[in-house]
């Protein structure tokens, strides 16, 4: 029951989220790489009081992170993930935009939320380190997953592909198992192919998380709450009782004479 209100209060929130964005600024950084993009975005979300829309992937390997804020909140984010994504060396460009147009709105994916709030699922693999290793190559990938998954108490959540042969394995577990394993698959990925970046989350926020992908097998989507009832069972009914009237009922009132010592 408990976890059925907090995934509703969790809907509501993206509603409100979702309205709120309207006439907030905007705040955009793009790298090239999937997990150093992730990074960034954690970065910024951490480092002021912003909203995080999602990522817009356009092919060969462009991944940019999408905010929306108050304006000096967007501009200390896009900053923030400016140097995350610079100290990858993967850094592309930056933008903020303190009062986007209207058109820009509902032409663009710049005012979204993720699907997942959309849908009020819920993933196992929640509230979990996040670990990320790109290769580039299918079967690099293929085989750090392996190497990853036998090398430590971790879970593949998910892989994105974002052009030019990237492709990026996910997973999740406690700190210590994530970082052991991601580190598996490092060296699996280098022996197979080519390693591109890898990432490591400790403590991720919510919004962070809801715009990550999850295979379906994780996802718990929301039931409603049954009440057992049985209709067979008779309605026994009520007898009436008549209560005595309170007002012709004897009041008895006790004096105490309090003596000064």
């Amino acid at each position: 029951m408990e976890t059925y209100n907090q995934r509703s209060l969790s809907t509501i929130q993206a509603s409100l989220r979702r309205d709120n964005l309207k006439d907030t600024a905007l705040g955009l950084v793009s790298a090239l790489s999937f997990p150093a993009i992730v990074g960034t975005a954690d970065m910024m979300l951490k480092s002021a009081g912003v909203h995080l829309v999602g990522y817009e992937k356009i092919g060969s390997g462009h991944c940019t992170a999408i905010v929306r804020g108050g304006i000096a909140d967007v501009r200390l984010a896009v900053e923030a993930g400016v140097q995350t994504a610079e100290q990858f060396g993967q850094l592309v460009s930056s933008l903020v935009i303190p009062r986007p147009y209207p058109n820009l709105d509902i032409v663009l994916p710049i005012n979204r939320l993720s699907q997942m709030i959309e849908d009020a699922s819920y993933s196992r693999l929640s509230n979990q380190a996040i670990g990320l290793v790109e290769t580039r190559g299918f079967p690099a990938m293929v085989g750090a997953c392996d190497a990853m998954l036998k090398a430590a108490d971790v879970h593949l959540a998910s892989y994105e592909k974002i052009g030019a042969g990237l492709c990026t394995a996910i997973i999740r577990g406690s700190v210590a198992n994530v970082a052991v394993a991601v580190e598996a698959g490092m060296f699996e990925a280098e022996r197979i192919g080519e390693l591109n970046a890898v990432m490591v989350i400790p403590r991720p926020l919510d919004e962070l998380e809801q715009t990550l992908p999850v295979a379906n097998c994780w996802v718990e989507e929301r039931q409603p709450l049954n009440i057992p009832l049985n209709i067979k069972d008779k309605i026994v009914d009520a007898v009436a009782v008549e209560l005595p009237d309170l007002a012709k009922l004897p009041v008895k009132v006790k004096e105490e004479l309090w003596m000064d010592e």
